[in-house]
């Protein structure tokens, strides 16, 4: 039976942040990731957690500054203290909420950089941020996501992902699949999943087109979560997906789960 957990960055946006812990709980969800702890208190976070009887199983590295268009700054030379500086702040956040799973967007392929030094620092920051939390006990995850919603975003495709994590070459290195940007960039769903699932992570969904709820688009959800079970994932599927209408009123594809 596949495991999930709301994803409070986009659903139930209805509500202020702090409060979504709630709405999650109540809607029958033991499980909750988000992208960015930093903005709130770490006390707070964990408030939340205890107090609604959630589990939070993701977030994100520092990605830069994300309200002027950065998308992670890993593959940017020239700020690996700054990337350095991220992954402790992650650290802090993560041992306080008990995260086992950290997501580090490298961001989007550097302008007026030549491709061998973007690759040289983006390869040495993993390097560097898979060690220091492989101390922790924490998993580092990298992700691919689709070129019609992040134009130039340097991981495109599982390749490119599989790609990167050999060159890295460190064993707490692995993949965020996430099933709606791979349905946009190649499909293929469950061939890609089963070839990769010893190194998938994590695993991501929305429906495709308009990355809302499953049963809004056209991948067969019921055949995929029944497949990802059969595949072997023992983790959580967690739901990234922009609801439809009110977050509530879409969540009749998942009671059967919950």
């Amino acid at each position: 039976m596949p495991r999930f957990s709301a994803n409070l960055s986009i659903m139930f946006a209805e509500y202020d942040f702090m409060d979504r812990f709630e709405r999650a709980a109540k809607a029958g969800f033991k499980a909750v990731e988000y992208m960015f702890p930093y903005p709130y208190e770490k006390v707070d976070l964990v408030d939340k957690l205890e107090q609604y009887g959630l589990t939070q199983v993701l977030m994100n590295l520092p990605a830069g500054n994300w309200d002027s268009g950065e998308r992670g700054i890993a593959v940017i030379p020239g700020r690996e203290n700054e990337f350095r500086r991220g992954v402790d702040l992650a650290i802090d956040y993560a041992k306080a909420l008990k995260v086992p799973l950290v997501n580090c967007l490298v961001g989007l392929t550097p302008k007026d950089v030549a491709p061998e030094q973007a690759r040289a620092s983006v390869v040495a920051n993993l390097g560097y941020a898979a060690q220091v939390l492989a101390t922790k006990g924490i998993k580092l995850l990298i992700e691919a996501l689709n070129t019609n919603d992040i134009p130039g975003f340097y991981l495109s495709s599982t390749a490119d992902v599989l790609a990167l994590i050999e060159e890295v070459n460190h064993p707490n290195l692995f993949i965020q699949h996430d099933v709606y940007h791979m349905q946009v960039m190649e499909g293929n769903l469950t061939n890609t999943i089963r070839k990769n699932i010893g190194r998938i992570g994590h695993i991501q969904i929305a429906d495709v087109p308009g990355r809302n709820e499953p049963g809004t688009g056209e991948i067969n959800y019921t055949n995929l979560f029944r497949f990802i079970d059969e595949a072997g994932y023992g983790g959580f599927i967690g739901c990234e997906y922009r609801p439809f209408t009110r977050t509530e009123d879409g969540l009749g594809w998942v009671k059967p789960y919950l």
